[in-house]
């Protein structure tokens, strides 16, 4: 089985889907690997790094056309999906529900493709859940970077010339990424607060030092994939409300809200701009899904009264070296677990709950219930 791993066609994504050691793992397996020409230069991996390791070189109209797996960190481009075998298997990060197009073309190509958005969030996928494994390095990056902007130190420092405060951070959602920002702001010496919608992430946030913000929102909950559920607009203003203090007496506040599906709900308003210190950091993660800050801009760092709002677009590219081995692994696991060792393939086991949930096209058809269910409500809406 031939297994083709392709640049991205985002210019700036700097991750790549498999490092050298990997490959090799892959290799041992049974599969013949291509690599695209300079794969690696984006992270300081060399052509015959991966040449050592059992892969072989090519350019791209080749592995198109003679793959019969793609790899990809994000999604491909419309005009190379007629280049590709029919039948061939495409995995990528696809944004299926705001790609319709796109979803529809690999349908039409018969081509089966698996968006690594859509693994399960149980226990068994857990080694190949790359969305959690992404956000995970996004939480990090979020902290590193708000460090470097504000202009103050994170840890308390008590000097012969004085007492110095430590920063307060304040991170809006307590999921994977701002778990992980918790722990590393509380690894530089912050003082660090935390609100999430889900009472059941309480503990997890003082497990990791900081305080857990209480707002009394009413229902709400998570849904079986461990997402927080989407707010009523009265427990939204609600929760603005009780958050609106905490951000004024915050020099960093990081949101990490963001709704698997839908855009991301307007949590920082301008009002509550308005009542933080000059000088202060908001950290939008959920910019590139709607954003939760007023006024803050896809990749732009933009200042409303002195506050400097930071709309930092694919923050696991920041540590694009460690992100790609971890989605690496994800990608590896992945093959793994649905590797015929006997024939030396990759089998898509339709009855498998993992591939069930992830898969969106097959034999010429929309086979993910998920999507499916979207696009018919999303048509009604629109009266189509």
């Amino acid at each position: 089985m031939i297994i083709g791993i392709l640049k991205d066609n985002d210019k700036l994504e700097k991750r790549i889907p498999l490092t050298p050691p990997l490959v090799e793992k892959m290799v041992k397996m049974g599969a013949e690997i291509l690599i695209e020409k300079s794969l690696g230069d984006t992270i300081n991996i060399k052509d015959a790094a991966f040449t050592q390791s059992g892969a072989a070189i090519k350019d791209r109209p080749s592995i198109l056309s003679t793959s019969d797996i793609l790899l990809k960190v994000k999604k491909p481009a419309l005009a190379e999906l007629k280049k590709c075998k029919s039948s061939c298997i495409h995995i990528s990060f696809l944004d299926p529900f705001n790609e319709k197009n796109l979803i529809t073309e690999l349908k039409d190509r018969n081509i089966s493709a698996i968006s690594l958005e859509m693994i399960p969030r149980t226990t068994i996928a857990q080694k190949m859940d790359a969305l959690s494994s992404q956000a995970n390095l996004a939480g990090y990056a979020a902290v590193i970077i708000a460090a470097e902007r504000i202009n103050k130190i994170f840890p308390m420092m008590m000097t012969p010339a004085g007492t110095i405060s430590p920063a307060r951070v304040f991170i809006i959602g307590a999921g994977v990424a701002g778990l992980q920002a918790i722990a590393t702001a509380k690894r530089l010496g912050a003082r660090v607060e935390a609100f999430d919608t889900r009472p059941v992430v309480e503990e997890q946030v003082k497990s990791l030092g900081a305080k857990f913000i209480k707002i009394d929102l009413g229902d709400t909950g998570q849904t079986k994939d461990g997402y927080a559920k989407a707010l009523t607009p009265d427990q939204l203003e609600k929760q603005r409300q009780g958050m609106a203090k905490v951000c004024a007496q915050s020099d960093i506040v990081i949101t990490t809200a963001q709704l698997f599906g839908r855009p991301a709900p307007r949590i920082i308003t301008g009002d509550m701009i308005a009542r933080m210190k000059p000088g202060s950091i908001i950290v939008d993660m959920a910019v590139e899904s709607g954003g939760n800050v007023e006024g803050s801009k896809a990749n732009e760092e933009i200042e409303i009264n002195g506050v400097k709002i930071l709309g930092i677009i694919n923050l696991p590219g920041q540590v694009a070296l460690d992100a790609s081995q971890m989605l690496g692994n994800n990608l590896v696991n992945l093959m793994e677990t649905f590797w015929d060792k006997e024939n030396k393939t990759f089998t898509l086991d339709l009855s498998h709950d993992i591939i069930k949930n992830c898969l969106i096209t097959h034999g010429g058809n929309i086979v993910n219930e998920t999507i499916l269910n979207f696009y018919n409500k999303k048509r009604s809406r629109n009266g189509a």
